[in-house]
């Protein structure tokens, strides 16, 4: 990533990147490809544990603790009170590890913690929720099928909501015309 005088960030890639395809690819390679060209892959890799804490360090942890931020490799964590963020500190090598073991590299080297207000986990996405049904059976059916054969259920699930988001503001749109 460039940026010129005027402050304008400017990606350039290779040649190669796109122009020399013999073969058709996967689109899941293409974008594997181009998040690692564009060294996004670790920061991407490392907020889905915003998304996971509560499977990462279990529901009791969970309830008094949420991670907020992640700069320079540390995990910053809110603890809903002065007892829990001592016995997280006593516990920080093995938060360490899981947190690790989850990314399935060392990615995270520190965590700090601070006292904060935990807000409550919002009950899990379903299939085809309340928010799903703006959108008509049959744009559901097409997304569902577009990503049917994406086997990581992570991605498949982020997809998703960036589909039907992106289904939404297009409904929108064409409402407002």
């Amino acid at each position: 990533m460039q940026f010129n005088e005027t402050g304008i960030a400017t990606l350039t890639f290779p040649p190669t990147t796109f122009l020399t395809m013999k073969e058709p690819q996967s689109i899941r390679s293409i974008l594997e490809k181009t998040i690692k060209t564009l060294e996004i892959d670790a920061p991407l890799k490392t907020y889905s544990i915003m998304g996971a804490w509560k499977e990462i360090v279990g529901e009791p942890v969970a309830i008094h603790s949420q991670p907020y931020s992640i700069r320079n490799r540390i995990l910053f964590i809110e603890v809903s009170h002065p007892t829990w963020m001592q016995q997280l500190q006593f516990l920080k090598l093995t938060l360490l590890e899981k947190i690790n073991h989850f990314l399935g590299e060392p990615l995270i080297q520190d965590i700090r913690f601070r006292l904060g207000k935990i807000s409550p986990y919002p009950p899990p996405p379903t299939t085809h929720g309340s928010e799903d049904q703006k959108l008509n059976q049959g744009t559901l059916n097409r997304i569902d099928s577009l990503l049917q054969k994406i086997d990581d259920k992570e991605v498949r699930r982020n997809l998703r909501e960036f589909l039907i988001k992106g289904a939404r503001i297009e409904q929108s749109r064409s409402r407002l015309k």
